[in-house]
């Protein structure tokens, strides 16, 4: 969740504005602070912990922060008091599922939770299979075996993950925020990296979505590098107090889940 927090703080400031197409430019400025993209990884990570609704959780973030950056259309969704079960393909299933393949028991569970914390709003099937699809990565990340990543998720997904950072850097059309366009992405960004700032370095240097690309690459390379001291103090001082509630009990959980399985984890 950690690295997920701060991938959308250092990549809020550059999501769409021209794309920097580099990795060389300042990790944080004036105004990096969290966005939807962390207030949405927070309602579903309580709805998980506590066995709550996942559209009841997201629609209270959502409205509680509804001048936080949300997409249009979703934005249209927690509004609507009448809302229906929303078909959306659009990445924000993808951003806010970083919690569950730390709080899931096996791999299994957490295609299922990913797939059910889609649902609400993003029941289209490129929805779930992005949502899943970073649920996976970062699950399999966990438990040691970031390099199976690009082979598994592939095999679920059909998504292509043998491009390269540097090359889609100059090919990617700007504004593209669906999951097909944006999710296979983060996931190389991550695993061509060589640490946490540098996956994140990665997803802002593509330019487009960046905080959302950033949030997912850095969930992925969490548990193999860790997130560093600093950053991690940078970016969970923008929180405000009910996320930084969900966040402290988010760690105290998977602290306990640390203790009871002997799973390795580094800066939850």
């Amino acid at each position: 969740m950690l690295g997920s927090i701060c991938g959308d703080v250092i990549g809020r400031p550059y999501e769409f504005e021209f794309p920097v197409r580099s990795k060389d430019f300042p990790l944080f400025r004036h105004d990096s602070r969290f966005s939807d993209d962390t207030i949405l990884g927070a309602a579903v990570a309580k709805a998980a912990m506590y066995g709550l609704s996942y559209e009841e959780m997201l629609v209270e973030f959502g409205l509680r922060h509804i001048d936080e950056g949300f997409a249009k259309g979703f934005k249209a969704w927690l509004l609507d008091e009448n809302r229906k079960q929303g078909d959306s393909y659009g990445n924000g299933s993808a951003m806010r599922v970083t919690s569950l393949p730390w709080l899931a028991k096996t791999l299994e569970e957490t295609v299922r939770m990913a797939t059910d914390s889609a649902m609400p709003s993003h029941s289209h099937p490129e929805g779930i299979k992005g949502a899943v699809a970073v649920a996976v990565a970062i699950r399999l990340s966990i438990e040691g075996r970031f390099g199976e990543i690009k082979k598994i998720v592939t095999e679920m997904t059909g998504y292509d993950l043998n491009r390269s950072v540097d090359a889609m850097r100059w090919t990617i059309p700007r504004f593209q925020t669906t999951c097909q366009t944006s999710v296979p992405e983060a996931i190389i960004c991550a695993l061509e990296a060589t640490s946490y700032e540098d996956a994140v370095r990665n997803a802002v240097s593509l330019g487009n979505d960046a905080d959302t690309q950033a949030c997912i690459a850095g969930a992925i390379v969490e548990p193999m590098f860790g997130v560093p001291d600093g950053i991690a103090a940078r970016c969970l001082s923008t929180l405000t107090p009910d996320i930084r509630e969900v966040y402290d009990a988010f760690v105290l959980r998977t602290a306990a889940i640390r203790a009871r399985d002997g799973r390795s984890r580094h800066n939850i």
